[in-house]
């Protein structure tokens, strides 16, 4: 197994079977000093770019397409992180998965597939039980990790990466706040479908937590930062489907 990851060359493993949706997005975060709505849904296509090493000549990273992202994407999909469709194409999603998965194996996140993860995908190391009591359907979210994990029946169904509140200082017609994702117990409240408009900005299919103000909801900007002004953002392919995996309302939602 270990030399089948080391040319990224693997069995193929059964893709994860959720649905997808064409989807538009809101052109960018808000300000931090003074957030405000976004107004213009503009398609997003690639990456953000962002400011680290080199990627060598031979690592998988975005744009590269072939046999072995393939291979890459059933690995990811196998082991609970989706990797957007199974196609060959290493585009945003499958990079979103990445990120996920180093987060969880408490490597540092790149924009490319490293030969620290290459070994890793051998031999993963399984996400962090937050709250081991926390009932057989649940959602926890680790701030620390920057990862949502789902569960259902007690096992694994879902791992991604997250951008949480980024504990700047920001105003708005509403007043000013420090943006900071709260921890605690939460259940699931209400579900809604679609960009749902609010004060700060717009939300993709939102699941809310806290009353109609805290959300875990889809964005199109979803760095490696934390960077929302406190509701979790997931990236927008598993927003299309999230709100069928959980029981809304009253799954538990756990913040540490």
């Amino acid at each position: 197994m270990r030399r089948l990851w080391m040319s990224l060359l693997v069995v193929p493993a059964m893709a994860v079977a959720v649905p997808t949706a064409a989807w538009a997005s809101p052109a960018g975060p808000a300000a931090r000093t003074a957030p405000a709505a976004r107004t213009a849904p503009a398609a997003r296509t690639a990456p953000v770019s962002r400011t680290a090493p080199a990627a060598p000549a031979r690592a998988l990273r975005p744009g590269m397409s072939g046999a072995a992202v393939k291979a890459l994407q059933q690995r990811l999909a196998a082991l609970k992180y989706y990797p957007g469709a199974i196609n060959g194409q290493f585009g945003i999603y499958t990079l979103e998965a990445v990120w996920a998965f180093e987060e969880v194996q408490g490597l540092p996140a790149h924009d490319y597939v490293t030969a620290a993860m290459k070994r890793a995908l051998a031999h993963p190391r399984a996400a962090e039980v937050l709250v081991p009591y926390g009932g057989a359907n649940r959602v926890e979210i680790s701030l620390t990790r920057e990862v949502l994990v789902l569960y259902h029946n007690y096992k694994v169904q879902l791992i991604s990466h997250v951008s949480t509140g980024g504990h700047y200082y920001y105003c708005s017609t509403g007043g000013c706040a420090y943006a900071v994702t709260p921890t605690g117990d939460f259940r699931t409240v209400v579900f809604m479908p679609g960009w749902v408009a609010v004060p700060l900005g717009f939300m993709y299919n939102p699941v809310f937590f806290i009353g109609t103000a805290f959300a875990i909801h889809g964005d199109t900007d979803v760095p490696l930062a934390p960077i929302s002004h406190g509701c979790v953002r997931i990236p927008m392919d598993i927003a299309t489907f999230f709100h069928i995996m959980v029981h809304i309302p009253g799954e538990p939602v756990y913040i540490r």
